[in-house]
């Protein structure tokens, strides 16, 4: 169930003056008249409710309706359509389609026996068992299988593993799963097939994080079993011809641009309304003339677009606060691929009060509200609101505060010794910082700019890596190989549904791109997903001193949570915000006209 991957940053034409004067502005944003100020998370929280979740169309449904879905992104899709292998919240978008998880899951996304599997957990919480429902089958009629389950766990697990999957903590932590990944055992011991249909997984602890992190998508080892694990994730049956149990199987790609989707007759939960889906990816600054004309049903909308698509009668919206935040991230080390770890060595932002400084020049509050309308807002911790039982209101997350940044930074020794308005090193050698930003339609490059004018207002001499923003897939391969060029970049992350934020900040967790390693990052981590943390009082402590540790050390800055909307044609029913995230996926989505309604 969980999708952890970067995001890209969608646009919207902006008059680059208004940012950065508001950049240089010495307001902080803070009180006024001494009047009591709506916090920002409220302030989303009215404004995402202005929308429904799910879409309002009670007419009767088309039988073999098409849907148009448009995948709204500037460059092509990578097209690694596998959960195991994919990194690209695109790649994401066209997995929802034809593969599902194993299960369901409840508001509080922990897992539920209502979908393709059921499990039962033991009483020491250490073992599950899993057994998959008997009319779930593969896209090729083959039956979904308990060695299908085992072979994704296998496969992830395996030193050839070319993924990134295997740093989840709860993964390693099955039993066997250590001397496996290291080839000194040919299965996993910790799990066991019981019947066709039926295993067990034990783990050498218990943690809580099972009912909402447990790796959850079965592989057709019947389909991908011939393919040595290595050159999986570039294999044509992942790229050009995957299969999955989903309500759709696909019929056609071209890579990149589109994919379209038959329906699945034999789905397990019975003949889903729609005949087909075209998915075609279309570019940000298009995505409202094509609702509008009716040339796309369904897309998540750019929310920095939202002001100018208000008003639209063809079309409506829906929308949620979204498990994701925006952050900057901090370069301070590298990936050691043979200890499988991160390694805290370079000694260029080591210093805390500079990475603090730089987060205190942002003024996140401006972006949020210029840009994308109130729909995103000042990020103040790594645990999003999203996850209302552990997000910290009190992370004493770092709000705009220029002349405490200046401050900081005269404390760690960066000054303006030769007067020309920007501050060299405590050494008195000139300081540079090389910041990665990603293209991603007009409102990149000014966001970028923003930014930079925000460090440049407190003395801070910091430029785009080459001198451009990078185009997705190498900006991708720029921050996961640490590319020495790179001090600081900007990126997101989708958190999955699962709180536990091992995965992306863990010493072993690849995704931990800032390389930030410490003894008690190790020990607050471990503390969250320990046997003890099953007592939610106890879990909700740890968490919110690991989000007030981490705002204290800062190896990546928060800057913005995130609204998540979708544009939804009036023709369209049964579409639901969390449709991403539920296991019927499209089942129930249906058309009630034949062609789209125009504005």
């Amino acid at each position: 169930m969980k999708k952890k991957h970067l995001f890209k940053f969608f646009s919207l034409l902006v008059v680059l003056g208004l940012l950065l004067s508001a950049c240089s502005s010495n307001s902080s944003g803070g009180k006024k008249d001494g009047k009591k100020s709506t916090t920002s998370t409220e302030k989303a929280k009215e404004d995402i409710g202005q929308f429904p979740k799910e879409v309002k169309n009670d007419n009767k449904v088309v039988e073999d309706g098409t849907l148009n879905y448009g995948l709204v992104y500037d460059t092509p899709f990578e097209g690694t359509l596998n959960y195991a292998f994919y990194q690209g919240d695109e790649d994401a978008k066209v997995l929802q389609f034809f593969d599902i998880p194993l299960f369901t899951i409840n508001e509080d996304y922990e897992m539920t026996n209502d979908g393709p599997a059921t499990y039962e957990l033991s009483k020491d919480h250490k073992t599950i068992t899993v057994k998959i429902k008997d009319n779930v089958n593969w896209s090729d009629g083959k039956p979904v299988t308990a060695e299908d389950y085992e072979y994704s766990f296998l496969v992830i697990g395996n030193k050839d593993y070319t993924g990134v999957r295997y740093g989840d903590a709860l993964m390693q932590s099955i039993v066997g799963m250590k001397e496996y990944h290291a080839g000194k055992a040919k299965r996993i011991s910790g799990i066991k097939i019981i019947d066709d249909k039926t295993l067990s997984i034990t783990f050498e602890k218990a943690n809580p994080a099972l009912l909402t992190g447990l790796w959850s998508y079965a592989m057709p080892k019947h389909y991908l079993g011939d393919v040595p694990i290595k050159d999986l994730a570039k294999s044509d049956k992942i790229h050009k011809k995957p299969i999955g149990f989903g309500p759709f199987k696909i019929k056609k790609i071209v890579p990149g641009e589109s994919v379209e989707f038959e329906r699945n007759d034999d789905f397990y939960a019975g003949k889903p309304k729609l005949k087909s889906i075209v998915l075609k990816v279309v570019n940000p600054k298009v995505i409202l003339q094509a609702m509008k004309k009716g040339e796309v049903d369904v897309a998540e909308f750019p929310t920095d677009q939202y002001a100018a698509a208000k008003g639209s009668k063809n079309f409506q919206f829906i929308g949620k606060i979204d498990l994701a935040y925006n952050y900057i991230g901090f370069k301070l080390g590298h990936w050691d691929a043979k200890k499988g770890e991160n390694v805290m060595d370079n000694p260029k932002f080591q210093d805390k009060r500079l990475r603090q400084a730089m987060a205190y020049a942002l003024d996140n509050k401006t972006v949020g509200e210029k840009l994308y309308h109130g729909l995103r807002f000042p990020a103040t911790s790594l645990i999003p609101p999203s996850f209302p039982s552990w997000y910290d209101e009190n992370a004493n997350g770092a709000t705009y505060d220029p002349e405490k940044a200046k401050k900081l930074l005269d404390e760690a020794g960066y000054k303006d010794v030769d007067k020309d308005g920007l501050r060299e090193d405590p050494k008195g050698k000139k300081f540079k910082i090389n910041f990665l930003s990603m293209s991603g339609g007009d409102i990149a490059e000014p966001l970028a700019k923003f930014y930079i004018q925000c460090w440049k207002d407190v003395g801070l001499d910091v430029q785009l890596v080459d001198g451009r923003l990078a185009e997705f897939n190498s900006f991708y391969k720029m921050v996961q190989e640490d590319n020495p060029k790179v001090d600081v970049f900007a990126a997101a992350w989708g958190t999955g549904t699962d709180v536990d934020p091992y995965g992306l900040y863990g010493r072993d967790a690849n995704f931990n791109y800032s390389r930030f390693v410490s003894e008690k990052n190790d020990q607050l981590l471990a503390d969250g997903h320990s046997e003890q943390a099953f007592d939610h009082n106890y879990r909700k402590k740890v968490y919110d001193e690991w989000q007030a540790y981490m705002n204290d050390e800062m190896p990546v800055i928060p800057t913005l949570f995130r609204s998540i909307i979708y544009s939804v044609n009036n023709r369209v029913t049964g579409l639901n915000a969390d449709h991403e995230i539920d296991a019927l996926g499209w089942f129930n989505v249906g058309v009630t006209s034949e062609t789209p309604e125009v504005n």
